[in-house]
C-alpha cells in the first residue's frame, strides 16, 4: 500500500468513483492499475472562506506501485507519495495461565477504560475501581445539579462512569506526539462501541454526550466479557504502601484488595485523593495550569466568520476556531475546548463552588457557540510555597470557585458578564442578544472579582485582538460566564520510563489526573502506554522503548 497525501478537491459530497478519479489522474496511472484504497483522512482548508476546499489523504493499493514511485521521483514531483505506515495495534505480551495477581485500576475515564481494556485484552483481568455511579445514574445525578441545584459531590461532570469527557464536546483529536499509532487503537475501540466509523477518518473527529454514554457501556461490557471486574462505588481511601512498593488499596468501606500493580487514572479533580498520596509520601510535584471563563456567541457569527458565503454547508457543520494571543503582561491568553453548537455546563465536584464546562451533543446544533477563554498560571502564582506544598494549586483553585459561587449569588448560578461591559470595567445588569445556556442560571456581575487582576488584564487585552481573527468575537452582548479552573490538573505525579512512580514502585500515574495527558485521546493513549508497562512488569519483561 502507498500513501497519497494532498489531495484537493471541491467542497462536495463524494462518492467512492469521485475518490478513484482523483486518483488516477493524480498519478496518471490506468483505471485497472488501481485496486483499492481507503480514506486515511478528511479535513478541509477554510483558509479562503470563499474558496474552502476538502484535503484527503489516502491509502492505494496499485498493480506496480515501485514503478509508478520510480516514475514520480524521475520527473522530480513525488505526488506526496510513499509507503504507507502500519498503523495495527500489536500486544506487547500476554498474561500467564497462571496470573497470580491481578493489577487494579483506579477510575474509568478515557484513561482508565482504556487501561483496563487493553489488559483484559492481554488476558491480565484487570479489576477497575470507580467513586461514583455507572454512566446512566451519573448522568441523573448530573442533571440533579443542572435542574435542582443539587450537588452529588460523588457523582457528578468529574465523577463517575466515563470520566469528564462524557460531558463534553467528545472532541478525540489531539497534538501528542503518537509514534506508535496508539491512536488510531482508541478510534478503532470506540468504533467497536458504537462510535459512528467517519472518527477513523475525519481530521477533527467528535462523538458528542449522547452515543458517548452507550459507548461507555459497551466498553464495559467487554471488559468484564473478558475477565475484568468493574465496581461502583468503590472510592479508595488508602494505597497500601510498604517498603517503597504498592501491595494494594484500602476502599472507604474497609475491604482491601491486594496487588502490586496499580494504575492512578483518577481525573484532574480528584482532590482528596491527591491529598491522600501527598500525605503518604508518594512523589507529587506542582505544575501550571489555566483559568478563566467561557465565552459564548451565537453559532451563526462563528460560522460566518470562520467560512464566509459557505456558512451552513452541511458538509462542513459547525464552525469551530482556535486563537492564541501573547499578551503585554507576560501571560498568554487562548481558547480551550471550543464546543460548537454546544452549552455551558455546571462542573463543580465540591459545595459552595462554581466551576463551568463545555459540551456538544453530536449534532452539535444548539444556538451558542462556546469556549474556554483563559490565561496561563504558573506555581509562582499560588498561594504559599509550591515546592514545599504541592498541592497549592489546588487551594488556588477553590479560592476562585468559591468566589464564583459567591458572585453567582451562593446557589450554584454562575456569573456571568456581558463581554461589552468586561471590556468597559462595569457590571453587567441585563442580558443582550445573545441567552447564555448555563444550567442551573447566570447572575449578571462584574467577573472582576472571580479571577486573579493579570487574567481580567490579560483577557481584556486578548479580546479585541481575537475580533480581528474572529470577526464580532468582541460584540457587546456575547456572555462571559466563570469560572473555568478545571482545564488542566494542577499537579503531576512524577513517574519515570515505566510509567512508574518515582519513589512508589509498582504505582503508575497515568491520564490528566497524574499530569501527562489534556483531553480524551491522549488521556486514552496515556492508559495503553501505562497498561503495556503493567503487563510487562507483571509477566517480567522490560520495555522495548
Amino acid at each position: 500500500m502507498l500513501r497519497l497525501t494532498e489531495i484537493k478537491l471541491p467542497l462536495k459530497k463524494y462518492t467512492d468513483d469521485d475518490l478513484r478519479d482523483a486518483i488516477v489522474e493524480r498519478l496518471a496511472i490506468a483505471p485497472v492499475d488501481l485496486l483499492n484504497f481507503t480514506v486515511f483522512r478528511r479535513g478541509y482548508d477554510a483558509r479562503k472562506r470563499s474558496n474552502i476546499f476538502f484535503v484527503f489523504t489516502l491509502d492505494v493499493e496499485l498493480k506496480d506501485e515501485a514503478a509508478v514511485v520510480k516514475r514520480l521521483k524521475a520527473a522530480n514531483n513525488d505526488a506526496h507519495i510513499g509507503p504507507t505506515p502500519d498503523t495495527r495495534y500489536k500486544f506487547v505480551t500476554q498474561a500467564p495461565a497462571n496470573l497470580q495477581s491481578r493489577p487494579v485500576v483506579i477510575g474509568t475515564g478515557p484513561c482508565g477504560l482504556l487501561a483496563g481494556l487493553i489488559l483484559a485484552q492481554m488476558g491480565f483481568r484487570p479489576i477497575i475501581l470507580e467513586r461514583g455511579k455507572a454512566v446512566r445514574e451519573r448522568t441523573k445525578d448530573t442533571w440533579g445539579l443542572w435542574r435542582n441545584n443539587k450537588l452529588n459531590p460523588e457523582s457528578n461532570v468529574q465523577f463517575g462512569e466515563g470520566g469528564a469527557g462524557t460531558f463534553s464536546d467528545g472532541k478525540l483529536y489531539s497534538q501528542i506526539k503518537d509514534p506508535q499509532h496508539h491512536g488510531r487503537k482508541v478510534l478503532e475501540e470506540f468504533v467497536k462501541a458504537g462510535a459512528p466509523e467517519e472518527i477513523i477518518y475525519v481530521s477533527k473527529p467528535h462523538i458528542g454526550t449522547f452515543r458517548l454514554v452507550k459507548m461507555v457501556e459497551a466498553m464495559r461490557t467487554t471488559i468484564t466479557e473478558l475477565g475484568g471486574e468493574i465496581r461502583f462505588g468503590s472510592k479508595v481511601d488508602r494505597v497500601i504502601i510498604e517498603n517503597g512498593q504498592v501491595e494494594g488499596v484500602e476502599l472507604a468501606g474497609g475491604e482491601t484488595i491486594a496487588s502490586q500493580h496499580v494504575v492512578l487514572a483518577i481525573g484532574h479533580s480528584a482532590r482528596d485523593t491527591f491529598q491522600m498520596l501527598h500525605d503518604q509520601g508518594v512523589y507529587i510535584e506542582a505544575k501550571p495550569f489555566s483559568i478563566g471563563f467561557r465565552v459564548e456567541h451565537p453559532q451563526a457569527l462563528i460560522d460566518k466568520a470562520r467560512f464566509g458565503p459557505n456558512a451552513g454547508n452541511e458538509l462542513l457543520g459547525a464552525a469551530d476556531y482556535k486563537l492564541v494571543h501573547h499578551c503585554a503582561n507576560g501571560r498568554s491568553a487562548y481558547s480551550f475546548c471550543m464546543c460548537p453548537g454546544g452549552q455551558v455546563v455546571a462542573a463543580t465536584s465540591e459545595e459552595g463552588r462554581v466551576v463551568t464546562n463545555g459540551m456538544s451533543q453530536y449534532s452539535r446544533a444548539e444556538r451558542n457557540a462556546n469556549a474556554a477563554l483563559v490565561v496561563n498560571v504558573n506555581p509562582e502564582d499560588f498561594p504559599g510555597d509550591f515546592k514545599t506544598n504541592p498541592l497549592a494549586g489546588i487551594d488556588f483553585q477553590r479560592q476562585w470557585e468559591s468566589a464564583a459561587f459567591v458572585a453567582g449569588g451562593s446557589s450554584y448560578a454562575a456569573p456571568a458578564q456581558r463581554i461589552g461591559d468586561f471590556l468597559a470595567g462595569q457590571p453587567s445588569t441585563a442580558l443582550g442578544e445573545v441567552d447564555p445556556s448555563y444550567q442551573p442560571g447566570v447572575h449578571m456581575t462584574d467577573l472582576a472579582s472571580c479571577v486573579p487582576p493579570y487574567v481580567i488584564e490579560a483577557l481584556r487585552e486578548a479580546i479585541p485582538a481575537f475580533d480581528k481573527q474572529i470577526r464580532g468575537f468582541a460584540m457587546a452582548d456575547a456572555v462571559l460566564t466563570g469560572v473555568e479552573t478545571r482545564t488542566s490538573s494542577p499537579i503531576r505525579i512524577t513517574r519515570n520510563a515505566e510509567c512508574q512512580s518515582l519513589n512508589t514502585r509498582g504505582l503508575y500515574p497515568a491520564g490528566e489526573g497524574a499530569g501527562y495527558a489534556g483531553g480524551i485521546l491522549s488521556a486514552a493513549v496515556d492508559g495503553i502506554k501505562v497498561a503495556e508497562q503493567v503487563a510487562l512488569s507483571i509477566v517480567g519483561q522490560k520495555s522495548a522503548g
